[in-house]
């Protein structure tokens, strides 16, 4: 019987032989391995002395065999690569060049408004909560302390969902909704007090299509509930969000307002300015900018949501993120925000 190294000599003659490469360092890393000064046929030869003298000459052919095979491998290995350089060359391409860069994808304005906000509660405590688009009438309205005539339940403001449209506004009712207060409600019947939550999102009301309104847009609610939590806090908190997001120099005011949820409620301004003829039209000629509606959060709508009005309250706010958006961008139509125009978007392509 053969010797175990006859076997290791057929198995690498086999192993030269499956052997591929396609580029010419891998066909140099052949070389080294079968050819070169140190290959690993070498050492073959030093079995030479525990051949029986029978079958030495044998061997001797069998690792001939082995270093011919690796010469003839590399010769045929190193003519592919060749001939394919030369097909590459004849094409007229450099494959040393370095590549075109790809083109940079553009973060819509929506998406760079909605960050910047949550950046900035983020970094004092407000975490993002997030819940379904398509709500019930509890979570939407009835927990939020809505009356059950509200104009904003009737099917001219809301779109309710389901095969048979609803004749009128009912707590089984399934809408899509309206504001993103239904994830407070949501946050406030699953989690105990402190909350501190922010809730960004899409919502949908029934409204004609214009340069200044949409039936589709984007929210962004907050919501404190703690113990001893005043107006106090609550306008400190929004003067901090309104320096962060226009400037260390922007002034508030704060206007009685009414919301079902709130009370009591307030609508915040920011000071425009009037430098331009665009500052008289957005701000109407007084200056102010209206930017979001706030207030304390009402009583009823703690014990709604199972939390005792004698021990906590909260504060609430709610803004609307493409009215953000146009204004930190300039964009005068909100329209060009769902249109998906790619020469509109390219000039955020550098916004980060």
């Amino acid at each position: 019987m053969a010797p175990e190294v006859f076997t290791r000599v057929a198995a690498l003659i086999e192993e030269i032989n499956q052997h591929t490469a396609t580029t010419a360092p891998e066909v140099e890393a052949f070389r080294i391995k079968y050819l070169g000064s140190k290959n690993i046929l070498k050492p073959l030869m030093g079995e030479m002395r525990n051949i029986p003298n029978e079958e030495k000459r044998a061997f001797g052919q069998l690792v001939n065999k082995a270093k011919q095979t690796a010469q003839d491998k590399f010769d045929a290995l190193q003519a592919a690569t060749a001939e394919q350089a030369g097909a590459v060359a004849g094409t007229g391409l450099d494959l040393t060049a370095p590549a075109e860069a790809l083109p940079l994808g553009s973060r819509h304005p929506i998406a760079l408004t909605m960050r910047r906000i949550i950046s900035i509660f983020g970094r004092i405590g407000f975490t993002v909560a997030e819940g379904p688009e398509i709500e019930d009438d509890w979570h939407n309205f009835s927990a939020m302390n809505t009356p059950e005539d509200h104009p904003a339940r009737d099917m001219q403001d809301t779109f309710y969902v389901g095969e048979n449209m609803p004749a009128g506004p009912k707590n089984t009712d399934m809408l899509l909704r309206t504001h993103t207060s239904s994830v407070q409600a949501r946050t406030m019947e699953n989690e105990p007090p402190p909350i501190r939550i922010i809730a960004p999102g899409r919502v949908y009301r029934n409204e004609t299509i214009s340069a200044r309104s949409h039936a589709q847009f984007h929210q962004v609610e907050g919501l404190y509930v703690a113990e001893k939590v005043s107006f106090a806090d609550m306008k400190a908190t929004l003067l901090h969000f309104a320096r962060e997001m226009y400037g260390d120099q922007t002034k508030i005011r704060l206007r009685p307002s009414y919301f079902p949820f709130t009370e009591p409620s307030a609508e915040m301004d920011i000071w425009w300015g009037l430098e331009t003829e665009h500052d008289y039209r957005i701000t109407k000629g007084t200056g102010w900018l209206e930017i979001l509606g706030c207030g304390m959060v009402d009583p009823q709508v703690l014990i709604n949501c199972g939390i005792d009005p004698e021990i906590y309250s909260g504060y609430a706010f709610g803004m609307g993120i493409e009215r953000q958006a146009m204004l930190l961008y300039n964009i005068t139509d909100i329209r060009l925000m769902f249109e998906n125009d790619v020469r509109f978007l390219r000039q955020f392509s550098s916004v980060l």
